[in-house]
C-alpha cells in the first residue's frame, strides 16, 4: 500500500502529465513544435532527475507519474525538432 507521500505526489505528477496531453496532441495535428528546445531539455531531464529521487526514496508509484510526464516533455522536444517553431505568419 503506498503510502500519502507517495500518492500527494503520484496526484501532482498525473495532473501535471494530464496538462500536457492537449499540448502533445495540438503539436501532432497542426504539426509545429509548441515550445522551445531549451525548456522542454532542462524540465524534461529535472523532471527524469526527480524520478530517481522518488525511485531511491521507494516512491514507485510517484516515480512513474513523474517519468511519464518526462516522457511527454521528450515527445514535446521531439515535435519541436521535427516541425520547427511555431508560425506567426497565418
Amino acid at each position: 500500500m503506498p503510502g500519502i507521500r507517495d500518492i500527494i505526489l503520484t496526484v501532482c505528477s498525473a495532473a501535471f502529465a494530464y496538462a500536457l496531453v492537449p499540448q502533445v496532441m495540438h503539436g501532432f495535428r497542426e504539426k509545429v513544435g509548441g515550445v522551445t528546445i531549451q525548456t522542454a531539455i532542462i524540465t524534461g531531464a529535472a523532471l527524469f532527475a526527480v524520478a530517481g529521487v522518488y525511485l531511491s526514496l521507494r516512491l514507485w508509484f510517484a516515480a512513474t507519474a513523474c517519468a511519464v510526464t518526462g516522457s511527454l516533455w521528450v515527445v514535446l522536444l521531439a515535435q519541436r525538432l521535427a516541425y520547427g517553431p511555431v508560425r506567426r505568419d497565418k
